[in-house]
């Protein structure tokens, strides 16, 4: 009976010819999770930006347009009844989280999610030809392993909605880069709205402002 088992164990470690069928993962019950989860999202109520009140917690948001910029009247249009497209999606995660996954506790909570919102703000209104009283945001706070399916919302968001600052003006949401790493170019975003002091040492060659705007105008052309 041992060998039997021993023999059985040993074959279940032999690889087997690949069959693709065999490594996909499907499940229903996870999609409509997806999507109850963007229901909720864009249940969620609309709030300035940067939110008025401090608060706890990570999770996901989006920013949405209604000022004059010429560029963006599309995005104005589309907002000026209710916030059906965003601007930008994006996420604020909990600390330790790509070093280990640490789901985030109620109970240790720290301000991610307030700060990230605060910080685009700030390089909005650093930003030529933009204010943040042009902005509005909402967001959805995920708490112990909910925190899991932050980044699964956010690229489910972004597939949605293809904000443009994430899908065709790159650069929105970067950071100052680490030192030494300034031989970078300049974002498309910093191109179009320059401002933000760190960006100004990139060294790189950006693409032209005619590009980017061309790219603004094609992608808002396919809005509905």
């Amino acid at each position: 009976m041992a060998s039997a088992t021993l023999n059985r164990q040993q074959d279940n470690m032999k690889p087997v010819p690949f069959d693709r069928k065999n490594h996909v993962y499907k499940n229903d019950a996870f999609v409509e999770l997806v999507k109850d989860a963007i229901r909720f999202f864009n249940g969620t109520p609309i709030q300035v930006l940067p939110p008025s009140v401090s608060f706890t917690g990570t999770g996901i948001y989006a920013i949405y347009y209604t000022g004059k910029h010429p560029l963006y009247a599309r995005y104005a249009d589309l907002n000026r009844l209710d916030y059906r497209l965003p601007i930008y999606v994006g996420k604020a995660v909990p600390r330790g989280w790509r070093q280990s996954r640490i789901a985030d506790n109620p109970a240790s909570q720290s301000k991610e999610l307030f700060s990230r919102l605060r910080e685009h703000a700030r390089n909005i209104e650093n930003g030529s030809g933009l204010a943040s009283d042009d902005f509005m945001c909402r967001f959805v706070i995920f708490e112990d392993a909910g925190s899991d399916m932050i980044s699964t919302i956010e690229a489910a968001l972004i597939k949605l909605n293809r904000p443009l600052w994430n899908s065709v003006v790159d650069g929105f949401g970067n950071h100052t880069p680490g030192m030494g790493r300034f031989q970078q170019a300049k974002s498309d975003w910093d191109v179009i709205h320059p401002g933000r002091a760190w960006a100004k040492k990139c060294t790189g060659k950006p693409n032209t402002k005619e590009k980017i705007t061309a790219a603004i105008k094609a992608h808002l052309s396919k809005l509905a």
